[in-house]
């Protein structure tokens, strides 16, 4: 079965608690958090006032997201605000591998993501030393996005890679995942899906995630 990580971005705000207390009753393994700046993407989403409590709500561990600039700043930040898993972008990492590395002594989950536009290939020499690798399929910044077709490709790519490199590693996607193109994603080699309007935007979210355990 895959990790289902419903998007925190995706919520309703007005009543977050209630959305929260869905995720902890849910059959959903993480919860993912997307933190934007505002000028790696062209949105700015939260920090500490919405994730300190939060973290005292949720039951689920936190996949957190970082699509800023200068991710080094901030990576004991985020562990205090009580980030299990921290992704930060290929694209925004100077010294990728030393920031994996201080991602890793503080005792989190080390992830690396790509944009669209940016070639698997250029993870080799990292893949080894990452937990995971979260594949965008779509542009990174805002929710209620197509999903880009290329991601089928991209998966079973970065799967090869892993089983030679790195059979151990969890890869994500995230963008337009929905009940229809879960299986495919699990089928090209998809570890965890994460999910933002096809769970918080539906009739009955906790139905939604339970299909997606099952895609």
């Amino acid at each position: 079965m895959p990790i289902v990580a419903p998007s925190l971005l995706a919520a309703d705000f007005t009543r977050l608690g209630e959305e929260i207390e869905m995720i902890n009753r849910s059959e959903a393994d993480w919860l993912h958090v997307d933190v934007m700046d505002g000028v790696f993407v062209p949105n700015i989403s939260f920090g500490e006032p919405v994730m300190k409590p939060l973290k005292k709500l949720c039951e689920k561990p936190f996949d957190v997201h970082l699509m800023i600039i200068d991710p080094d700043r901030y990576l004991e930040y985020f562990k205090d605000l009580g980030a299990d898993i921290l992704t930060v972008h290929y694209e925004a990492c100077n010294h990728l591998h030393r920031t994996v590395a201080a991602i890793k002594e503080l005792g989190m989950k080390a992830g690396v993501s790509l944009n669209p536009h940016t070639s698997v290939s250029l993870l080799e020499d990292i893949l080894a030393d990452v937990d995971l690798v979260l594949i965008m399929s779509v542009n990174p910044g805002f929710g209620g996005q197509k999903f880009i077709e290329r991601t089928y490709e991209k998966v079973r790519k970065l799967r090869e890679m892993a089983n030679e490199l790195n059979p151990n590693l969890i890869i994500e996607v995230d963008g337009g995942v929905n009940l229809e193109n879960a299986p495919k994603l699990v089928n090209a080699g998809v570890d965890a899906l994460v999910a933002g309007n096809s769970v918080f935007k539906a009739a009955d979210p906790a139905a939604v995630i339970s299909g997606l355990k099952r895609a």
